[in-house]
């Protein structure tokens, strides 16, 4: 079992920063990749930005060159550096983990940009 808990989500202007992170706990050493998802109202669940634990990362198009995802090498937490927030960008925040056996969910976070 790997239980998440995220935090960093707020309400910033257009323009702003912003870092989530997300604490990882349980069978840390199963993990095989680490995700950040994203919901907005309305709208389905997709995919902000991954690594695997061999470093290699992937962001959706629409995030590319703003947020930045990093982890711990101890895995135990992953981080969501985002930079320029728009407006568009408003949604509730998923940390993900992929493991040998699952995935696993975390509760959200609510990031909202506004002016």
């Amino acid at each position: 079992q790997v239980q998440l808990v995220e935090s960093g989500g707020d309400l910033v202007r257009p323009g702003g920063s912003l870092k989530l992170s997300c604490a990882v706990s349980g069978s840390i050493a199963s993990i095989t990749a680490m995700n950040w998802y994203r919901q907005a109202p309305g709208k389905q669940r997709e995919l902000v930005a991954g690594m695997t634990i061999g470093g290699n990362t992937k962001y959706a198009d629409s995030v590319k060159g703003r947020f930045i995802i990093s982890r711990t090498y101890a895995r135990n937490a992953v981080y969501l550096q985002m930079n320029s927030l728009r407006p568009d960008d408003t949604a509730v925040y998923i940390c993900n983990v992929e493991t040998t056996v699952r995935e696993y969910w975390g509760q959200g976070t609510q990031v909202t940009v506004s002016s």
